[in-house]
């Protein structure tokens, strides 16, 4: 009788042990993962200097532009949202300023950060923009940029190399070109 009772209890703990094993597994999981986010938000945006990030902007328009494909020019990288009112601040001013260096090795691109497809476009045609522009899906261009809000530029000089960043909006055209002109000398 008394071995039958240790048995039971060996049977019952046995589960409920393994319950607890699993339970501390998804808790260490659930820490690992928490743990390499934080780690990575302390890197903060790509830094100057650094060559940033390969990818490829599937424009609104369907074309596929490889920054890799880039190389040898000056690159405007600018993140932005319909719905965030400090992009507006700046967005015709990226606009004159894309078309004040069009004939200079100068490419702007404009990375639509969480948005829809809708507002994008509304929000293109209201500031007349013509620059290529495409939605960053699955927000991966903007994780590899390590962005922390919009509006973000990123001005990448002939090399593939980071030689400005810009964290909120530009306040004039006037700097938007002295940041390009900056590039351009390099």
């Amino acid at each position: 009788m008394i071995e039958e009772l240790s048995n039971k209890e060996r049977q019952t703990e046995h589960p409920q042990r393994w319950g607890a094993i699993l339970v501390w597994i998804g808790v260490l999981g659930i820490l690992l993962v928490l743990g390499l986010g934080l780690t990575r938000s302390k890197q903060g945006p790509v830094g100057v200097g650094e060559k940033i990030p390969d990818f490829i902007l599937t424009t609104f328009d369907g074309d596929q532009i490889d920054i890799e494909d880039l190389r040898g020019r000056v690159v405007v990288i600018n993140f932005w949202a319909s719905w965030c009112k400090p992009c507006e601040q700046e967005a015709a001013e990226l606009e004159q300023a894309s078309q004040s260096f069009k004939d200079q090795d100068v490419i702007f691109l404009g990375v639509d950060y969480v948005d829809t497809e809708t507002e994008a476009l509304t929000y293109l045609s209201k500031f007349n923009i013509t620059y290529p522009n495409g939605p960053d899906l699955r927000t991966q261009i903007s994780q590899a940029f390590r962005i922390r809000g919009v509006p973000e530029t990123y001005i990448v000089g002939r090399e593939g190399v980071l030689v400005d960043v810009r964290i909120g909006p530009y306040l004039s055209l006037a700097e938007i070109e002295n940041a390009v002109l900056g590039a351009l000398e390099q």
